[in-house]
């Protein structure tokens, strides 16, 4: 189990410590749901160094990560970031993943932490000479400053914030290098601040004691769950995988169709033109009940949901991905890949540890996304 280079700080603040991705990583510091309204109200900081970090370098690295992953780097300038993806020939996805395009020659990635490897690996395996490709994981740390008191919270630690939506400056800070981009995993107004591996111990202390007076409080994985589940945001091992397609996933939005070459090109369109077979979509419980990935999803009969007559068929149209409680909206939620027949506005069943709960299907977010 790898350590971030935040584990003493998380030790010491009585955070519960939880294995992810192959790294021992908080859970959460005083609680789930407190750190999650946190972040919609005011602001949270999360430690998010187990990302992995990927560097391609050298003539043409940008043209050549271009015909690699999905979207269309040449819809964005240098200091831009681009969320992309990385597909198998056939189309599933091996991995979704942040791009930060900082010249023709030069791209950094930050692919999840379970996934970075795998990542490096394929376009280390595709580089043509003369093109580096650098698996940086423990070069840099990223510390997330997510809600919509970040700006002044970077502002007074001494931080860049004022730049647009998936755009990102280099700065100096305290004599040392750091990159901050204008992204997140929350829906909220949010941050990535990237320091040097090294730096990021101080770089959390300064960050706590700069957003202390903005109600800024340590957050960890659970909340961040939480948090992207309300958006719709999906998770690589739950709603995306090797198994799942963009097309599948919804993310179509993310695929420069007009390219000539990326991996997975020709499946992928011939998925789109016919049109897939199951679709990602929201569900909303209609009472206390709480869906969890892996439960089986079916049709129901005529009735409002969570009325006498919302009764299961027993035709299986899915599957949950992801679930959750909601904070914000004080009810159950998930995400579920459905049959492509089934769609917003559907009554469906769930089956909650043998009890059938009633839902209904929904296009997220489930709660509005702060302006971009």
């Amino acid at each position: 189990m790898q350590l971030s280079p935040l584990h003493e700080q998380h030790v010491s603040a009585g955070a519960r410590l939880v294995g992810f991705g192959g790294w021992q990583m908080p859970l959460q510091f005083t609680g789930i749901v407190a750190e999650h309204l946190a972040v919609r109200a005011a602001a949270g900081l999360f430690d998010v160094s187990h990302l992995g970090k990927v560097r391609v370098r050298g003539p043409g690295a940008a043209e050549f990560v271009n015909a690699c992953l999905t979207n269309d780097l040449a819809r964005i300038g240098p200091g831009r970031a681009q969320y992309t993806l990385c597909c198998t020939d056939g189309g599933g996805v091996v991995d979704d993943l942040i791009a930060y395009l900082r010249s023709d020659d030069e791209v950094f990635l930050v692919p999840n932490a379970a996934n970075a490897g795998d990542v490096a690996r394929r376009l280390q395996a595709a580089a043509p000479p003369g093109l580096a490709v650098v698996d940086e994981h423990r070069d840099h740390a990223v510390l997330a400053v997510q809600g919509p008191r970040s700006p002044g919270v970077l502002a007074a630690a001494g931080l860049p914030s004022g730049f647009g939506y998936m755009s990102f400056v280099d700065a100096m800070w305290r004599g040392r290098p750091v990159t901050v981009c204008r992204s997140g995993y929350t829906g909220e107004h949010g941050y990535e601040v990237l320091p040097r591996w090294e730096d990021a111990a101080s770089m959390w202390d300064a960050l706590l004691a700069a957003g202390a007076p903005a109600g800024l409080v340590p957050c960890g994985l659970g909340a961040r769950d939480t948090l992207r589940t309300e958006m719709g945001y999906p998770l690589h091992g739950q709603d995306l995988s090797v198994s799942v397609t963009p097309v599948q996933a919804g993310l179509g939005w993310a695929v420069g169709w007009d390219k000539e070459r990326f991996w997975g090109r020709a499946a992928l369109r011939a998925e789109k033109s016919a049109g897939p077979a199951r679709r990602l979509w929201g569900l909303r419980a209609g009472d206390r009940a709480v869906p969890r990935p892996h439960m089986g999803v079916r049709t129901t009969s005529a009735g409002p949901a969570g009325s006498a007559a919302h009764e299961a068929t027993g035709e299986t149209v899915g599957e949950v991905t992801s679930g959750t409680f909601s904070p914000t909206l004080r009810a159950g939620i998930g995400l579920a890949l459905l049959a492509a027949t089934i769609g917003a506005g559907a009554d469906v069943t769930v089956d909650v540890r043998g009890r059938p709960a009633a839902m209904t299907v929904v296009r997220p977010p489930f709660v509005p996304r702060s302006p971009r």
